[in-house]
């Protein structure tokens, strides 16, 4: 009785061996890499350059869901109410918002502190939690739509 055993080409592997060794590669590289930053001690983050304060509006932002959202100044007065095609960014800074001082258990319509920095840089600050963004991360657009919050 003789059997047919058929040797297996490498046509006919799924992953060829040399794409899974190069991916078990890196992952041990990777691995290798964050070992070695966590034992030297390196900080877990970057840090957004040091620059003077140029404009800071302490601001109260409302949102919903859809999008749409409304911003008042320290007095009350409405500084802007922006639909959900306009509002996107800011309702979605809210949102953080609201998830941040849930968790924190603080007031939900507390202010936030909205900064314009020398170098360009603009950040929003949670005085309830000690939440803050950098809007540099999120695009020249998004962060132009806080910009506006400034001057108005």
């Amino acid at each position: 009785m003789t059997q047919n055993v058929r040797m297996k080409s490498p046509e006919d592997e799924l992953i060829p061996r040399m794409l899974a060794r190069g991916l078990f590669g890196m992952i041990v590289l990777c691995l290798v890499l964050v070992s070695a930053h966590v034992w030297t001690g390196q900080p877990a983050g970057s840090v957004p350059p040091v620059s003077e304060i140029k404009a800071e509006r302490l601001l109260f932002l409302d949102g919903d869901m859809a999008g749409a959202a409304m911003v008042r100044d320290a007095d009350g007065a409405v500084i802007a109410d922006l639909g959900p095609e306009e509002g996107g960014f800011i309702s979605g800074v809210w949102r953080v918002l609201q998830r941040e001082r849930t968790k924190a258990g603080a007031p939900l319509d507390g202010p936030i502190l909205l900064t314009a920095f020398e170098n360009g840089r603009m950040a929003v600050t949670d005085p309830s939690t000690g939440w803050n963004a950098d809007l540099m991360g999120f695009g020249q657009d998004n962060a132009a739509a806080f910009a506006k919050l400034l001057v108005e």
